[in-house]
């Protein structure tokens, strides 16, 4: 069995070479690079099964290849930060990474997250993706194919990330009640998921910039506060 890659973008050398040791322990094959354009290179032509990404780099910060990564592909994306702030955070999440954490971080924890976050990327890819059977859902302008996992807007199809998509699909398969915010994360991250909760709301609000007619008025994602969300019924739009 193939080993996972891991690509590990960030300009500390000696980080990288203590990093790259203990994952290697792990079991993992590693990517190296010490500048952001070296590591969209290196996405593009050696496909990485996640990517470990430092915010401050040399030619392309981390915030500009997150986001320039995101709009091709759906890796895995962990930040690596040195700063605590909590926008830092957010703009990371909003730009499409996955997790972060925050130098100095532990090793055990960034193992359990690496571990975490593979897993969950192949349950979505190779097992409850193939499981689920065909769905094709109407709701106002957009249509829902659960089974090809498409999803159209006024015919035009609508790019969706793995997560994003698996979001849409545990609200759909709701039939309109609400969902817990905790049963979103246990069914969208994993019951074993270890980031920080509010990644869900950055998902939500991505999606709501995909589908929604007015993100800031959402008809189709509805809020429920203090419990979580739920999809709009046909009858509601």
């Amino acid at each position: 069995m193939d080993k996972p890659v891991i690509l590990l973008a960030d300009d500390d050398e000696l980080l990288i070479k203590v990093l790259q040791r203990e994952l290697e322990r792990e079991g993992y094959d590693v990517l190296t690079c010490f500048d952001g354009e070296r590591a969209l290179d290196l996405n593009r032509h050696a496909a990485p099964d996640l990517i470990l990404l430092d915010v401050m780099m040399p030619k392309r910060n981390g915030w500009e290849v997150c986001r320039e990564i995101r709009a091709e592909s759906d890796v895995p994306i962990i930040m690596l930060t040195a700063r605590g702030e909590e926008m830092d955070k957010v703009m990371g999440l909003r730009l499409g990474s996955d997790d972060y954490v925050v130098k100095p971080f532990g090793l055990f924890e960034l193992l359990a997250r690496i571990e975490a976050m593979l897993r969950r990327a192949n349950m979505s890819r190779n097992g409850q993706s193939k499981t689920r059977p065909t769905c094709e859902i109407q709701l106002g302008d957009m249509e829902i194919d659960t089974a090809r996992r498409t999803v159209k807007r006024a015919g035009e199809s609508v790019y969706l990330a793995f997560k994003e998509f698996d979001l849409l699909a545990a609200l759909v398969d709701a039939g309109g009640a609400v969902v817990e915010r905790d049963v979103l994360l246990d069914q969208v991250w994993g019951e074993d998921w270890v980031g920080d909760t509010r990644t869900l709301d950055v998902h939500i609000r991505r999606l709501r910039a995909k589908i929604e007619a007015d993100p800031a008025v959402p008809k189709l994602i509805l809020t429920v506060r203090n419990v979580g969300y739920r999809m709009a019924s046909a009858e509601e739009l």
